[in-house]
């Protein structure tokens, strides 16, 4: 989907990283809520709560659930899931646009 319709959007910025990756929460009538955001080139450990669907809309990634070996690399049109209450980590080697679904 490239766009959503009859939403509410949160004015106020999510800012991590001092700047470094930025997203606004966007809220649906059904209780379902997403992030939509932009990471600069950098390494990032973000821990989350809910599951999470990450989306990748353009750009690319590696990334690791805290604690694994691996790393697994995605490209814009790809998504990843992370686990609730999970921390993990992400090498971004370019400017990447993504959405974040949070899975409850």
């Amino acid at each position: 989907m490239s766009e959503f319709t009859n939403v509410t959007v949160i004015k106020k910025a999510n800012i991590y990283f001092g700047g470094q990756v930025i997203s606004h929460t966007v809220l649906f009538a059904d209780g379902a809520k997403k992030t939509l955001g932009v990471m600069q080139a950098g390494d990032y450990e973000f821990s989350t709560g809910a599951a999470e669907i990450m989306e990748i809309l353009s750009g690319e990634l590696e990334w690791q659930l805290k604690g694994e070996s691996e790393w697994r690399k995605v490209s814009g049109g790809e998504a990843f899931d992370v686990p609730a209450n999970s921390v993990f980590l992400m090498k971004v080697p370019v400017v990447t646009d993504y959405c974040c679904s949070f899975v409850s």
